[in-house]
């Protein structure tokens, strides 16, 4: 009788034990079936680094009370912005381990895991708005999705971030060959290969130093979207502007698969939804940002110059080394990716 007892105290206490691991390796799979079992909601953690007054981030809380209300509360999503579960450097190895259930983060950052992200920032693929939704939504969205679903990532949308454009502290760059001879910061491995192949030397640095670097006269301006400019107040120590849109800067709201997994098809349904709601209102938000950021960089004090679509063929000829490049090192699926672009314009 005595050993019954003992035995179900022991029983007891390992129960207990198991779903406090269980729910402590922040894994969470256990618990949340438990959860579920007695009918509980399914609670999913959502990361993102940019600020909270950043339309991206409020376009993340927009999703999250969208899910949590239409969902009568089977779903509960907890936000965590500006960076205070993950930075941008360590979400994606969180996401993908299982300890984060979904984050938004630039591709740029997903390049190292998954090479074929680097199309978007080949230069002079997609050539407007209307081409970069036309390939999102279509086929180019399609062979990215299933490039991050074999490392155990399930994406939900493409998130519109913006074109990318050229700043500088030296002249008016109105061809590529009055790049010669300039220092540009680039922000990754591609954009390093434009601005080589223009003629201009890329510099390494995070982009907290770029204003500095540029004041000093360390490098003469650098490439990034007119709201990273505006924000960054890079019309301060930068007079000349030259809107390219030689590529384009997109963020991947992506959830762990087995996070995903545990849906039922309904909530399935209901969350592809909502992201997708969220994603056209970011999607019309990031022109009308795009457009009011130039603006401002205008308004500023900055020399601004537009490429007009007719030169727009030599300046794809002068990068074009970039292009073959990719493909050489990412073979037939590179080749696949840039016709997926190109056929995006038509």
């Amino acid at each position: 009788m005595r050993c019954n007892h003992l035995f179900k105290i022991f029983s007891i206490l390992m129960l207990v034990c198991c779903l406090t691991i269980a729910s402590g390796c922040g894994l969470g799979k256990l618990a949340r079936e438990h959860q579920q079992a007695k009918g509980g909601p399914v609670e999913l953690k959502l990361a993102y680094h940019l600020p909270a007054n950043h339309y991206l981030s409020q376009g993340m809380e927009r999703f999250a009370q969208r899910v949590n209300e239409r969902s009568g509360g089977s779903i509960v999503i907890k936000t965590y912005p500006a960076g205070q579960l993950y930075t941008d450097k360590s979400m994606n190895d969180a996401i993908m381990s299982g300890g984060l259930d979904m984050g938004l983060n630039s591709t740029a950052m997903w390049t190292t895991v998954i090479p074929a992200l680097n199309v978007l920032d080949v230069p002079f693929l997609l050539t407007n708005y209307d081409s970069v939704a036309r390939a999102m939504d279509g086929s180019l969205g399609r062979t990215l999705s299933t490039e991050m679903e074999r490392k155990g990532v399930h994406p939900l949308i493409w998130v519109d971030y913006g074109y990318v454009q050229f700043a500088n502290n030296s002249r008016p760059l109105k061809e590529p060959e009055d790049f010669q001879g300039l220092q540009l910061r680039g922000y990754g491995q591609i954009p390093a290969e434009t601005i080589k192949a223009l003629g201009a030397s890329p510099v390494t640095m995070s982009s907290g130093e770029v204003y500095m670097a540029i004041q000093r006269g360390t490098i003469d301006g650098q490439t990034s979207g007119t709201t990273a400019m505006y924000e960054r107040k890079i019309y301060e120590v930068a007079k000349y502007l030259t809107m390219t849109n030689h590529a384009f800067c997109e963020f991947v709201l992506a959830m762990n698969n087995s996070s995903w997994e545990q849906l039922t098809d309904e909530q399935k349904q209901l969350v592809e939804e909502a992201a997708e709601e969220t994603r056209d209102e970011i999607r019309q938000q990031t022109r009308e940002e795009d457009l009011k950021a130039m603006e401002e960089l205008k308004a500023a004090g900055m020399e601004v110059y537009t490429i007009p679509n007719e030169d727009i063929p030599r300046w794809r000829d002068a990068t074009m080394s970039v292009r073959e490049n990719f493909i050489r090192k990412t073979g037939d699926l590179g080749r696949q990716l840039v016709d997926q672009c190109l056929a995006a314009n038509k």
